[in-house]
């Protein structure tokens, strides 16, 4: 009898800005053996292709960003490869674009949804614009973080797994979580959300 393979699997990792989705990421995937894509990566490119300025047009990228991500998680369905994908998901636009990708291609959606308590998540978000780590075309000094931030992000209506991971403490057992994940995707067949 032949080995049953596994769909492909499309790992999201969202949250709210702050809540250390983009580490947990690029620490899970190669874990996993999947490429990552990120929306911030995307976005920096296209500042520095593009040109960066008002919060507008970070904005304006930031919508092309997300266009793109979801066209580079098709080209890798397309192909039956699986990746990782990193940003924060809105339900209301990304529910309908993973759903798309679905009538398309057969693959095994696991997301990992990370949250925090909303005071940390905006003391992080301070600490971060400060820290001069990132592209100033985010423009995060001039964004008030309390005004938009909160601490957990609706998981996306499109099937498979949703791994909750709370990163107000942010003390992360990778193994445990990357194997939660394995035996998650080598069980296509349970498509219900935990």
């Amino acid at each position: 009898m032949a080995a049953i393979t596994p769909l492909p699997l499309v790992l999201i990792v969202t949250g709210p800005p702050a809540s250390g989705m983009t580490t947990l990421a690029r620490r899970l995937a190669p874990m996993l053996g999947l490429p990552l894509l990120c929306k911030d990566t995307v976005k920096e490119v296209l500042f520095e292709t593009l040109g960066w300025s008002d919060r507008v047009w970070s904005q304006r990228l930031g919508g092309a960003s997300m266009e793109l991500l979801y066209t580079f998680v098709e080209t890798h369905l397309a192909v039956g490869a699986s990746c990782a994908v990193e940003a924060n998901f809105a339900a209301q636009y990304a529910t309908p674009a993973f759903r798309r990708l679905a009538e398309r291609y057969a693959y095994l959606p696991i997301q990992v949804n990370c949250s925090a308590d909303p005071a940390v998540l905006v003391e992080r978000f301070r600490l971060r614009a400060l820290s001069g780590e990132r592209h100033p075309g985010h423009h995060d000094v001039y964004t008030k973080p309390e005004r938009t931030i909160v601490g957990r992000m609706k998981p996306l209506d499109i099937g498979g797994h949703v791994i909750d991971f709370d990163a107000t403490c942010f003390q992360v057992d990778h193994d445990a979580l990357a194997a939660r994940v394995r035996a998650l995707w080598q069980q296509p067949a349970r498509r219900s959300e935990e």
